[in-house]
């Protein structure tokens, strides 16, 4: 009996058939971004925080996040770039998670930052990414209770925060997402 002759050897057919034409990619090959778009300005993020560095290292670590994974050319001036991404961060909360038993202090933070993020592309003024409502979230503890340590580590936190921002925001213009 010839592979053909078999039963459901049919349904196994058009099954692969429907599968190769449903959209159905493999992750990281749906680029959204148009196929013109080479170069891409990252500008500084408007900020409705106290957090004031933060709004200088989400666009630093997303400028880095697109040289190192794609093809696309991080440019400074967004008149000669052919993609614009904007941001603003929009609402910076931090929330004790853990308290030191002996000294009554917290040393574990988790922090949240709400932002807006968009992708357009500059000759058309088409958005190609967009995420209105976008929420990072960083936990970390602290390794001492004094107050400088706090700050210090605190800053540490919102660093860890821009580059996760930036790898996941890069992975869904990539992805499709």
């Amino acid at each position: 009996m010839g592979i053909w002759n078999r039963p459901g050897a049919g349904f196994a057919i058009v099954l692969f058939v429907a599968l190769g034409s449903c959209g159905y990619h493999v992750a990281g090959k749906g680029d959204l971004v148009p196929k013109n778009v080479h170069t891409i300005a990252v500008e500084p993020f408007t900020n409705g925080s106290v957090k004031y560095k933060l709004s200088d290292w989400l666009p630093e670590a997303l400028s880095r996040e697109f040289i190192t994974r794609t093809r696309y050319k991080p440019v400074s001036d967004p008149g000669q770039a052919d993609a614009v991404l904007t941001g603003s961060v929009v609402r910076y909360i931090a929330y004790p998670t853990l308290i030191n038993q002996v000294t009554g202090r917290t040393s574990g933070l988790i922090i949240i930052v709400s932002m807006s993020i968009t992708l357009t592309e500059r000759a058309t003024g088409k958005v190609i990414f967009a995420r209105p409502y976008y929420e990072a979230h960083e936990r970390y503890e602290l390794s001492t209770t004094n107050n400088y340590q706090y700050f210090d580590e605190n800053s540490t936190g919102l660093q860890r925060l821009s580059k996760d921002v930036a790898r996941d925001v890069v992975s869904s213009i990539l992805e499709n997402f």
